[in-house]
This record gives structure tokens, C-alpha cells and sequence, in this order.
């Protein structure tokens, strides 16, 4: 069993503030996966998880960035006119999410105040299989896997220093 690292460092967080949660091998799309990510990045908890049912009920589109080629205008979009409704992986994240709510729950900590302070999705494994064909030969079938770590922090009240 491989023992999985975080790609933000003890060091930038406040141990005592913070929670992490991640998904490992998502069989999600990872191009989707980094547009839903970079998108919720900053967002409050409570914002964050309504943002995503949105999504998944196809109210809210996911303004696309990178990885825009061939991707339609929606309506309701800043700073990008190319967007998706992931689906698929806003359920995922969601759940993802969840899980970070219930690790800040366990120590402790406002939910009302978390900020998702990390967000991230990078490539994880990748499956191989291999589709018979015609002639005695085959054709290879890749499945990039997904990881997705995702880190909250408590807002300080308005009344405290930062």
C-alpha cells in the first residue's frame, strides 16, 4: 500500500486551524477535475458545496480555462466565456469536501468559518487495457486515474488580527 504525501507543505499551514482530505484514483476525467479545483479554490465551505450541487444539477457551469478547445460559451460566466458541467467530478469533489467537513468537525473547528485555502488535481495512475480486434490484433485502451487533495483552514472572526 503506498503511503500518499500532500502537495502543500506542513510548513504553509497552522496545524491547529487546518484540515486535509484527498481522493486517490478517481476514475474521473483530470482535465476536469484541475478547471473544478482551481475553480472553488478560495471559496467558502459553505459556498464551495452549493456551488457544486449547482453543477451537478447543471444550473452553474465550470468556466474552462486550460482546457477549453471545443468547449461552448455559457450563460452567467466571468473571466472565461468557454465552460462545462462536469458532473461526474463535481460529485466526486463534493464528497471529497464532505469528508474535509467532517475531519474540521472531529477537531473541533467552526465548519461555518473554513476556507478551502488548497485545491488541487494532478494525474494519478494509469490503467491499461487492451480492446480485441479484427485480424489477431488488439488496440491499447488508456485510463488516466485521478488524485485530488483538497486542504481547509478557519477563517479568524472579524474581530481578531489575521
Amino acid at each position: 500500500m503506498p503511503k500518499w504525501g500532500y502537495s502543500i507543505t506542513e510548513e504553509e499551514l497552522d496545524p491547529e486551524k487546518t484540515v486535509k482530505a484527498s481522493g486517490r484514483e478517481a476514475r474521473v476525467s483530470h482535465k476536469a477535475a484541475r478547471e473544478v479545483c482551481r475553480t472553488i479554490k478560495g471559496m467558502m465551505l459553505t459556498k464551495a458545496k452549493s456551488y457544486l450541487k449547482a453543477v451537478a444539477e447543471k444550473k452553474k457551469p465550470v468556466p474552462f480555462t486550460r482546457y477549453e478547445k471545443k468547449a461552448g460559451h455559457r450563460h452567467g460566466l466571468e473571466k472565461a466565456h468557454a465552460g462545462r458541467y462536469p458532473i461526474k467530478t463535481a460529485k466526486y469533489i463534493l464528497k471529497i469536501l464532505q469528508g474535509a467537513e467532517a475531519n474540521a468537525e472531529n477537531k473541533g473547528l467552526d465548519t461555518d468559518r473554513m476556507r478551502i485555502v488548497h485545491a488541487a488535481a494532478y494525474l494519478g495512475l494509469k490503467v491499461k487495457r487492451y480492446m480485441p480486434r479484427a485480424q489477431g490484433r488488439a488496440t491499447p485502451k488508456f485510463q488516466t486515474l485521478t488524485h485530488i487533495e483538497i486542504a481547509l483552514e478557519e477563517k479568524p472572526e472579524t474581530g481578531e488580527p489575521a
